[in-house]
């Protein structure tokens, strides 16, 4: 069998991102990036990819100059074998060497990955949760992941909400927080008096601001030190991505001074050298996005990695189902698996795209057991939104 097609699509919800400060709950990205790949038998493998769709695309699609390091991803895995995942990762960082090594070159690597493992699956007959080796659960509770609502009263609104739908731990994140720290830790008082003890919250910081007028989060380390102790007073889980992902020694400044509070980070870390650096710094929960990281093959080692530290290994999985049933194979592999990020925006695109949406029952979201990813694009849901 060999590669025939590598496809990169975008699809546009139509609507843009919508203001995070606003009381409401997200709409999401506007546009989606997909990576179809495609064999001379007729299976498929599927990814989506958290980039910027339109540079991504460019990146699959660019013109073969003959040159190792500057080469197009459908250069270089048209006519491959699909089946040898390790030896096409090599082959892709080599031939996007010059300029695709870190950012959105590696992140449509890592949507190749996992649609190689997708396609992989499919050729077996097998979920890729068998391919990984592991099987230690058929479902992975699921973690609401929102936005901050801007008063008290709207953040004891939303977990109201989300209890209601079923969701036993809620994550809020970015919005109006990371500016004002009184007004930070009303916040987060008013979403644990409504939660109760028995609801599980979580903070994602944010390490940037939210709009293109005010790009910058300025805070000092010491104080994030301030707000940590009062996070642990009020039983967070964990405090995620607060500091700029290359500030290793800030992470490690903070973990030092914390007690019951975990430190969560990685969404955005690409490679398995960064993830062991932040480990190293003392992050008690590594984040890796499949669709950022270096796809499925870099996950199961950041995987391992964990296992061997002895701390938390939670995927970020904010986008579509794939990235879900991707995140939610990884999740079965973990001999310790805590939760599944489940995106809770309002483009209805980001949890329709598969035929069988993944839900959420008593908390909890089905590990697929079909080949692949074990779920299956809709195709006229892409056709219907496809721009490019």
């Amino acid at each position: 069998m060999k590669i025939t097609d590598v496809e990169a699509i975008v699809l546009d919800t139509g609507e843009d991102y919508a203001n995070p400060v606003a009381a409401g709950e997200a709409h999401g990205v506007r546009f989606v990036s997909l990576l179809k790949i495609s064999t001379d038998e007729g299976l498929t493998g599927w990814s989506d990819i958290e980039t910027q769709p339109h540079v991504g695309k460019a990146i699959v699609d660019a013109p073969s100059g003959g040159v190792v390091g500057f080469e197009s991803l459908r250069a270089a895995l048209i006519g491959e074998d699909p089946l040898e995942r390790e030896r096409l990762w090599q082959k892709c960082e080599r031939s996007l060497a010059y300029y695709g090594r870190r950012g959105a070159g590696m992140q449509m690597r890592s949507g190749a990955d996992i649609a190689l493992w997708d396609l992989t699956g499919k050729i077996l007959g097998q979920p890729i949760h068998a391919l990984l080796g592991a099987k230690y659960r058929d479902r992975v509770r699921g973690y609401a992941s929102t936005l901050f609502r801007p008063t008290p009263d709207a953040m004891k609104a939303a977990v109201a909400a989300y209890r209601e739908q079923g969701f036993t731990a809620i994550k809020f994140g970015w919005g109006v927080f990371g500016h004002d720290l009184k007004l930070d830790v009303a916040l987060v008082r008013a979403a644990r008096e409504e939660a109760g003890p028995e609801t599980d919250l979580m903070v994602d910081a944010g390490w940037y601001g939210v709009t293109s007028t005010d790009p910058y989060q300025p805070r000092s380390v010491r104080d994030w030190i301030r707000l940590v102790h009062e996070l642990e007073e009020l039983d967070i889980v964990w405090l995620e991505d607060f500091l700029h992902p290359e500030n290793i020694d800030g992470y490690r400044a903070v973990a030092d001074t914390r007690t019951t509070l975990r430190i969560a980070a990685g969404e955005q870390a690409e490679g398995y050298g960064e993830f062991e650096r932040l480990a190293d710094a003392g992050v008690d929960v590594l984040q890796p996005d499949l669709s950022r990281c270096g796809g499925i093959t870099v996950g199961k080692q950041v995987a391992d990695l964990a296992l061997r530290r002895q701390i938390e290994c939670v995927p970020h999985a904010w986008l579509t189902n794939l990235l879900k049933a991707a995140s939610l194979h990884l999740n079965t592999y973990l001999m310790d698996s805590r939760y599944l990020e489940y995106n809770t925006s309002s483009a209805s695109l980001l949890n329709t795209l598969c035929t069988e949406p993944l839900r959420m029952v008593d908390g909890y979201i089905a590990v697929p057991n079909g080949p692949g990813l074990g779920v299956e694009v809709d195709e006229t849901v892409v056709e219907r939104y496809r721009v490019a």
